[in-house]
């Protein structure tokens, strides 16, 4: 796999549904799937997601507009931080029941290096008309209760379609 960022992507948050994202098994309140993702609350180390019950996490990320998702980074402790995460593509309502239903788009395990910011080449084929993106955290580093994600990071390009609402009617003469 190569490890070179392609020239045209960018950091995806500012194309993320932020009003349909869904996380299950976090603590509410105080360790929301926002602070790992958004912007402004991503880079305060006080701040990350946490799981709840266990150690799994489930997180649904829709986008505003068809993407190309070229890398992930996703940034924890190696005590406390995700070690097997799988990604489905365009798989929407997803539970912990039936996470194991569908084949996984990508199935990582993740190194130090990578908990550290190397970014997660995807494989280009099955990450191009993205609409949304699951991300199944199965467990973590240590085989502790407790998941941390301090950050996750979605690097691609949009994908230039037609807005059907930004179509005009052709008047006839």
């Amino acid at each position: 796999m190569s490890t070179a960022i392609h020239r045209n992507q960018v950091d995806l948050v500012n194309f993320i549904d932020f009003t349909e994202v869904e996380c299950l098994n976090y603590v509410v309140g105080s360790h929301p799937l926002s602070n790992a993702l958004k912007q402004v609350f991503r880079d305060d180390e006080d701040l990350y997601l946490q799981s709840d019950a266990d150690e799994q996490l489930l997180m649904y990320i829709p986008f505003m507009q068809v993407v190309k998702l070229y890398s992930i980074v996703i940034f924890g402790s190696e005590e406390d931080g995700p070690r097997t995460v799988k990604l489905f593509v365009n798989k929407e309502h997803m539970g912990f029941s039936n996470v194991n239903d569908y084949p996984a788009s990508a199935s990582i395990d993740l190194s130090s290096e990578n908990l550290k910011g190397e970014p997660i080449i995807l494989k280009y084929v099955k990450f191009q008309n993205v609409r949304s993106l699951t991300i199944f955290i199965e467990d973590n580093q240590g085989g502790t209760e407790e998941t941390k994600v301090q950050k996750i990071i979605l690097n691609g390009t949009t994908v230039d379609t037609t807005n059907m609402k930004d179509l005009k009617k052709i008047e006839e003469h």
